[in-house]
């Protein structure tokens, strides 16, 4: 469904102390930005803020970063997370920052100094038409972007409604060396229990949709060592 043009979102996100104006210019920065070494999690797409405003509010040990291109959703988002921290009673919000940013381009505003501990990746567009499938956000040619500013360990967690791309995700996480750690067709009666559902996740279900769901553990790639290499290191 098309969102309505909203006059007002730019100039609340120019005005809002935790909506970056220059993503790309913070590449390599962002535990600067947070003024802490705490985890860094990012939220791909975060739509209206549903998801990312509880759960930023609940974790203040956590940095969040939330993305998304268009400023009217954005700008529902800094006001559905100023009415999240206000009704916890938390006076400063210091741990998350929203920002635009194509998403096709994120690797233009981290990089492996950032260090991601967690990536969400909720109810993306499923791109089923085969010439539009590289613009899935969970295609090898974004995993491969997403490696390259994620920590040891990290994970992706991965949301959706839709089968296929359920299915294709499962390759391609697995083609490109993602361990699958948790994977449910079903999450509403899987028993997982630290679910925070979305705005669509909501919408999904009443109507009768089953969520899938699955985490992806990222374990870096270790060059192997040669005979010749311990050889080496030993006559030296």
């Amino acid at each position: 469904m098309r969102l309505r043009r909203k006059p007002w979102a730019r100039p609340e996100l120019a005005a809002c102390d935790f909506y970056v104006k220059d993503p790309p210019g913070y590449k390599g920065r962002w535990r600067e930005v947070f003024g802490n070494n705490n985890p860094i999690h990012l939220e791909l797409g975060c739509g209206k803020g549903g998801f990312i405003s509880r759960l930023a509010a609940d974790n203040q040990n956590i940095n969040y970063i939330a993305v998304d291109i268009k400023s009217e959703v954005l700008g529902l988002a800094k006001r559905k997370i100023e009415k999240e921290y206000n009704e916890k009673g938390i006076e400063e919000i210091k741990n998350i920052r929203l920002m635009s940013q194509n998403i096709e381009l994120i690797d233009n505003m981290l990089d492996t100094t950032d260090a991601i501990n967690k990536i969400y990746i909720n109810f993306c567009n499923p791109w089923p038409k085969t010439p539009y499938k590289k613009k899935r956000l969970t295609h090898g040619k974004q995993l491969i972007k997403y490696k390259q500013f994620m920590a040891q360990g990290a994970e992706i967690w991965f949301k959706t409604d839709d089968d296929g791309l359920f299915e294709d995700s499962v390759k391609y996480f697995e083609e490109n060396g993602f361990i699958i750690k948790y994977k449910t067709l079903n999450l509403h009666e899987s028993g997982f229990e630290e679910n925070v559902p979305t705005e669509h996740e909501i919408m999904f279900s009443e109507d009768g949709i089953l969520i899938k769901f699955l985490i992806a553990e990222y374990i870096m790639e270790t060059p192997e060592v040669t005979f010749s290499d311990i050889n080496t290191k030993e006559e030296n």
